[in-house]
Protein backbone atom coordinates (compact mmCIF):
# COMPACT_ATOMS: atom_id res chain seq x y z
CA UNK A 1 0.00 0.00 0.00
CA UNK A 2 1.54 3.29 -1.07
CA UNK A 3 1.32 6.43 1.00
CA UNK A 4 -0.58 9.54 0.01
CA UNK A 5 1.27 12.83 -0.41
CA UNK A 6 -0.14 14.00 2.90
CA UNK A 7 1.12 10.87 4.67
CA UNK A 8 4.55 11.35 3.10
CA UNK A 9 4.65 14.99 4.27
CA UNK A 10 3.75 13.86 7.79
CA UNK A 11 6.48 11.18 7.76
CA UNK A 12 9.09 13.66 6.48
CA UNK A 13 8.07 16.21 9.15
CA UNK A 14 8.32 13.53 11.85
CA UNK A 15 11.74 12.48 10.53
CA UNK A 16 12.95 16.09 10.55
CA UNK A 17 11.91 16.40 14.18
CA UNK A 18 13.57 13.07 15.05
CA UNK A 19 16.80 14.10 13.32
CA UNK A 20 16.86 17.42 15.18
CA UNK A 21 16.35 15.85 18.60
CA UNK A 22 18.60 12.81 18.19
CA UNK A 23 22.37 13.39 18.04
CA UNK A 24 23.20 9.95 16.64
CA UNK A 25 21.87 8.03 13.68
CA UNK A 26 23.19 4.90 12.01
CA UNK A 27 22.20 3.69 8.56
CA UNK A 28 22.29 -0.11 8.28
CA UNK A 29 21.73 -2.77 5.66
CA UNK A 30 19.63 -5.51 7.19
CA UNK A 31 18.78 -7.44 4.02
CA UNK A 32 19.02 -11.21 4.28
CA UNK A 33 17.89 -11.39 7.91
CA UNK A 34 14.98 -13.68 8.63
CA UNK A 35 11.96 -12.30 10.48
CA UNK A 36 13.16 -14.04 13.64
CA UNK A 37 16.67 -12.57 13.31
CA UNK A 38 15.30 -9.09 12.60
CA UNK A 39 13.02 -9.31 15.64
CA UNK A 40 15.93 -10.44 17.81
CA UNK A 41 18.03 -7.53 16.51
CA UNK A 42 15.23 -5.03 17.20
CA UNK A 43 14.96 -6.37 20.76
CA UNK A 44 18.70 -5.95 21.31
CA UNK A 45 18.50 -2.37 20.03
CA UNK A 46 15.52 -1.67 22.29
CA UNK A 47 17.37 -3.08 25.34
CA UNK A 48 20.24 -0.68 24.58
CA UNK A 49 17.88 2.31 24.36
CA UNK A 50 18.18 2.57 20.57
CA UNK A 51 15.20 3.12 18.27
CA UNK A 52 15.56 0.95 15.14
CA UNK A 53 13.23 1.56 12.17
CA UNK A 54 12.99 0.73 8.50
CA UNK A 55 12.52 4.01 6.64
CA UNK A 56 12.08 4.75 2.95
CA UNK A 57 15.32 6.18 1.59
CA UNK A 58 13.59 8.96 -0.34
CA UNK A 59 11.66 10.19 2.70
CA UNK A 60 14.74 10.10 4.91
CA UNK A 61 16.74 11.94 2.26
CA UNK A 62 14.06 14.65 1.99
CA UNK A 63 14.17 15.21 5.76
CA UNK A 64 17.98 15.29 5.70
CA UNK A 65 18.05 17.73 2.79
CA UNK A 66 15.70 20.10 4.59
CA UNK A 67 17.92 20.13 7.69
CA UNK A 68 21.29 20.07 5.94
CA UNK A 69 24.55 18.57 7.17
CA UNK A 70 23.80 15.00 6.09
CA UNK A 71 24.98 15.25 2.47
CA UNK A 72 27.81 12.72 2.90
CA UNK A 73 25.27 10.07 3.88
CA UNK A 74 23.17 10.44 0.73
CA UNK A 75 25.30 7.88 -1.15
CA UNK A 76 24.36 5.31 1.50
CA UNK A 77 20.62 5.81 1.01
CA UNK A 78 20.10 2.96 -1.42
CA UNK A 79 18.78 -0.55 -1.04
CA UNK A 80 17.11 -1.75 2.15
CA UNK A 81 17.91 0.73 4.92
CA UNK A 82 17.09 0.58 8.59
CA UNK A 83 17.94 3.53 10.79
CA UNK A 84 19.10 3.36 14.41
CA UNK A 85 18.42 6.54 16.40
CA UNK A 86 20.25 6.95 19.69
CA UNK A 87 21.20 9.47 22.35
CA UNK A 88 24.35 7.44 23.05
CA UNK A 89 26.88 7.53 20.15
CA UNK A 90 28.40 4.08 20.71
CA UNK A 91 25.24 2.14 21.62
CA UNK A 92 24.12 1.20 18.07
CA UNK A 93 27.66 0.18 17.07
CA UNK A 94 28.00 -2.01 20.15
CA UNK A 95 24.66 -3.69 19.46
CA UNK A 96 25.63 -4.37 15.83
CA UNK A 97 29.10 -5.60 16.77
CA UNK A 98 27.81 -7.91 19.51
CA UNK A 99 24.98 -9.20 17.31
CA UNK A 100 27.40 -10.04 14.51
CA UNK A 101 29.76 -11.78 16.95
CA UNK A 102 26.95 -13.75 18.62
CA UNK A 103 25.19 -14.85 15.44
CA UNK A 104 28.17 -15.16 13.07
CA UNK A 105 26.04 -13.40 10.42
CA UNK A 106 27.21 -10.77 7.94
CA UNK A 107 24.19 -8.51 8.49
CA UNK A 108 23.30 -6.00 9.70
CA UNK A 109 26.12 -3.99 8.27
CA UNK A 110 26.90 -0.35 8.84
CA UNK A 111 26.29 1.84 5.79
CA UNK A 112 27.12 5.12 7.51
CA UNK A 113 26.60 7.06 10.71
CA UNK A 114 26.02 10.62 11.86
CA UNK A 115 27.30 11.35 15.38
CA UNK A 116 26.95 14.90 16.71
CA UNK A 117 27.70 16.43 13.31
CA UNK A 118 30.48 14.00 12.32
CA UNK A 119 29.97 11.56 9.46
CA UNK A 120 31.33 8.01 9.63
CA UNK A 121 31.35 5.52 6.78
CA UNK A 122 30.88 1.75 6.61
CA UNK A 123 34.43 0.97 7.81
CA UNK A 124 34.01 2.81 11.15
CA UNK A 125 32.07 0.18 13.14
CA UNK A 126 35.03 -0.75 15.39
CA UNK A 127 35.88 2.90 16.01
CA UNK A 128 32.28 3.78 16.88
CA UNK A 129 31.88 0.74 19.17
CA UNK A 130 34.99 1.82 21.09
CA UNK A 131 33.62 5.29 21.88
CA UNK A 132 33.02 5.91 25.55
CA UNK A 133 29.57 6.78 26.77
CA UNK A 134 28.82 10.23 28.13
CA UNK A 135 28.72 8.81 31.67
CA UNK A 136 32.12 7.11 31.20
CA UNK A 137 33.65 10.36 29.93
CA UNK A 138 32.21 12.33 32.83
CA UNK A 139 33.59 9.71 35.24
CA UNK A 140 37.04 9.95 33.64
CA UNK A 141 37.01 13.75 33.85
CA UNK A 142 35.85 13.70 37.47
CA UNK A 143 38.59 11.19 38.29
CA UNK A 144 41.19 13.46 36.71
CA UNK A 145 39.83 16.48 38.57
CA UNK A 146 39.65 14.64 41.90
CA UNK A 147 43.17 13.14 41.73
CA UNK A 148 45.04 16.37 42.62
CA UNK A 149 42.65 17.05 45.49
CA UNK A 150 43.12 13.53 46.83
CA UNK A 151 46.90 13.99 46.63
CA UNK A 152 46.71 17.29 48.53
CA UNK A 153 44.48 15.82 51.22
CA UNK A 154 46.77 12.81 51.53
CA UNK A 155 49.78 15.07 51.84
CA UNK A 156 48.12 17.24 54.47
CA UNK A 157 47.05 14.20 56.45
CA UNK A 158 50.57 12.76 56.27
CA UNK A 159 52.05 16.09 57.40
CA UNK A 160 49.55 16.26 60.25
CA UNK A 161 50.56 12.76 61.32
CA UNK A 162 54.23 13.78 61.22
CA UNK A 163 53.48 16.90 63.27
CA UNK A 164 51.57 14.92 65.91
CA UNK A 165 54.44 12.42 66.05
CA UNK A 166 57.00 15.20 66.48
CA UNK A 167 54.93 16.87 69.23
CA UNK A 168 54.55 13.54 71.01
CA UNK A 169 58.30 12.95 70.88
CA UNK A 170 59.02 16.43 72.24
CA UNK A 171 56.47 15.95 75.04
CA UNK A 172 58.04 12.61 75.96
CA UNK A 173 61.52 14.16 75.99
CA UNK A 174 60.32 17.01 78.24
CA UNK A 175 58.61 14.53 80.51
CA UNK A 176 61.84 12.58 80.92
CA UNK A 177 63.88 15.70 81.67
Amino acid sequence: MSMTKEQKRAVVAALEEKLQETPTLYLTNFSGLTVEQATDLRNKFREAGVEFKVIKNTLLRLAMERLGGYEELFDHLNGPTAVAFSEEPAAPARVIKNYLADTKLERPELKGAYVDGAIFHEDALELLAALKSKEELIGDILGLLMAPMANIIGGLQAQGGNLVGALKTIAEQKGEA
